[in-house]
């Protein structure tokens, strides 16, 4: 049977589905639409459960905390260890590690809650105002940071704009904390403010827990008003002064 299209009629077609974006053939021979079956057949899924891709666990900075103070067998090795600790996310808006000042191994070891600009600029805890007041404060009892003092802070990095650490991030420095006064020795521990007593004794309330004497870390601890807040309150220097005293009679009858 001839063909009811001549070649030039069924090139006019060819090329009108050309225009329209025909422009591959999907298979080789004609299939016949008609003589399949109406419905498709249904693919049989395995009957072998593929795995599910499970993510990564996510690290806990509490407990890789932990792993990097254990290790540390000095405090060079305690700075270095929280030099490298990358969970913390107050180390990237600070300019440097805030660890300690003062002589290692002092019989009394000042803990402080974190650094300010000053401590941030400087590397070194306790250098502003405040930082200021507490050494004329430890004078006055004839001690001094570069000879029977040794001073560190819970944070060793500045929050931002000297907001209040999150319980998370003290938890999070928590174990170098600890390791920092296993190392360093003292016979005394002097807590200032109310994130340093969280920290150390857990607890809260600093205007009500100074001057009581207390235990942690297998050493007694004295509560103390931050100097920081004594610039703010003048009136409770007279408080400070009287703890201060309590502090020099307790080294005194040790010796």
């Amino acid at each position: 049977m001839e063909s009811a299209l001549d070649p030039y009629t069924a090139r006019a077609l060819l090329e009108w589905q050309v225009e329209l974006g025909v422009t591959d053939a999907i298979i080789d021979a004609p299939v016949d639409r008609y003589a399949l079956p109406d419905t498709a057949p249904k693919v049989k899924k395995s009957a072998v459960a593929q795995p599910a891709v499970q993510k990564p666990a996510k690290a806990d900075p509490v407990v890789e905390a932990k792993k990097a103070a254990s290790a540390a067998s000095s405090l060079d090795q305690l700075r270095a260890a929280l030099e490298a600790f990358e969970h913390c996310d107050l180390k990237r808006g600070a300019r440097q590690l805030v660890f300690a000042d003062g002589a290692p191994g002092a019989p009394v070891m000042i803990v402080g809650e974190a650094p300010g600009r000053e401590e941030d600029r400087a590397g070194k805890p306790f250098v502003g105002r405040a930082g200021q007041l507490l050494d004329r404060m430890l004078a006055a009892i004839d001690m001094d940071r570069a000879q029977n003092v040794y001073i560190t802070n819970v944070l060793p990095w500045r929050p931002p704009q000297n907001r209040d650490p999150r319980p998370d991030e003290i938890a999070m420095m928590q174990p170098f904390l600890e390791r920092h006064v296993a190392l360093s020795k003292p016979k005394v521990l002097v807590v200032m403010g109310n994130i340093s007593c969280q920290a150390v004794l857990n607890k809260r309330g600093i205007t009500r827990l100074r001057g009581q004497w207390d235990q942690a870390l297998n050493l007694p601890v004295l509560p103390m008003l931050h100097p920081a807040y004594l610039l703010r309150q003048p009136h409770a220097k007279r408080q400070a002064w009287a703890d201060l005293l309590d502090l020099r009679a307790y080294l005194e009858n040790k010796e």
